[in-house]
């Protein structure tokens, strides 16, 4: 029970590594907090995981881009659990679709940067006043911030490496109130989200090239993120680790 006790946020905590990780912090005796954009059926089947986990948790919708919902989610939070908030883990982002840099426009800058670095920004902001006791901020930069990302993925690559650097600056400035913040910069992991943005094909040429020779599991993403979030690493703050099974280095 590495965080038993411990209260969670997990934004984008529906679905895939979402999911992943709101069940493992659950069954590590954490209470969750599963925050959904817009599928109630996948946030109330990640819920249904949690309590089969033997774990406590609710489901709160919000757009992570608006203030406003995120302060909803944060008030949600402190209602049901109390005042003292210990986890937070900023899933919310997405590459969202490929354009080369002559297809972009300001609308589609707004959305990509709103959506990976708003979104955490926001969270931190309204989620550090109730860490008076210290806490952990795990944020999800990825691979694409490291090596510019693949084709049409310059603005998310670029969201991605804004992430890093803001996690760099939190672990600063939180620092001194025993608040850690570090990220993760995942390579490809066996997701919807490698589903609806690659071909077979090309995963499956991808994986030949990576030293372990397969594609990440959203479970082996989440065991990392329940460490970050426990006592275990409490003198880890201001990474950004690399899980990818090698790809950055192949």
């Amino acid at each position: 029970m590495k965080v038993q006790g411990k209260v969670a946020i997990v934004t984008g905590g529906a679905r895939d590594l979402g999911r992943a990780i709101s069940v493992t912090l659950a069954a590590e005796g954490a209470k969750v907090c599963v925050n959904y954009f817009d599928n109630e059926q996948d946030a109330k089947d990640t819920l249904d995981l949690i309590h089969n986990a033997g774990g406590e948790g609710i489901i709160v919708q919000g757009d992570m881009t608006k203030a406003a919902d995120v302060q909803r989610l944060v008030g949600e939070t402190v209602k049901a659990f109390g005042e003292q908030i210990d986890i937070l883990v900023n899933v919310v982002g997405g590459i969202v679709g490929r354009k080369k840099i002559t297809e972009q426009d300001e609308k589609w800058y707004d959305f990509l940067m709103d959506v990976n670095m708003r979104s955490c920004w926001l969270c931190t902001r309204e989620v550090v006043p109730h860490m008076a006791g210290g806490g952990s901020i795990v944020n999800f930069s990825s691979l694409a911030a490291r090596d510019g990302g693949g084709p049409g993925a310059s603005m998310y690559a670029t969201a991605k490496a804004a992430v890093m650097t803001f996690t760099r600056a939190m672990a600063k400035e939180l620092g001194p109130q025993n608040i850690r913040c570090n990220a993760l910069c995942p390579g490809t992991i066996a997701t919807s989200f490698h589903d609806r943005f690659n071909t077979p094909e090309n995963r499956e040429r991808m994986k030949q090239t990576y030293p372990l020779r397969r594609e990440g599991t959203a479970q082996e993403v989440a065991d990392l993120v329940c460490f970050l979030a426990s006592s275990e690493s409490s003198y880890l703050t201001g990474t950004n680790i690399d899980i990818n099974g090698g790809s950055f280095f192949s």
